[in-house]
């Protein structure tokens, strides 16, 4: 069950307060032609997905997201979603 919507008199503070930020990092298979960049734009900042970077050179997709609201798995739906090309996941130790 998802919370209701914050009321407009909420501040963001009081939103980000309950939230649970986590960063997972993928490989990727070959680095993302325009139309895969746009899928994973209309992504962030919904659903608990915050933002993504993409490190060219090492050919890696780091994606935040608020742990509180989503589920490893649920992250990896929406890039199969989006139809970005990753090989697997990769721990950042």
């Amino acid at each position: 069950m998802r919370d209701p919507p914050a009321s407009p008199r909420c501040s963001l503070q009081c939103y980000n307060s309950r939230m649970t930020f986590m960063t997972m990092t993928y490989e990727l298979q070959s680095p993302l032609k325009q139309e895969q960049l746009r899928a994973l734009a209309s992504f962030a900042n919904t659903y608990g997905l915050q933002k993504f970077r993409i490190d060219e050179h090492k050919n890696l997709l780091h994606f935040d997201y608020d742990a509180s609201r989503l589920k490893e798995t649920e992250v990896e739906h929406v890039l199969r979603m989006a139809k970005i090309p990753v090989v697997g996941r990769v721990s950042m130790n």
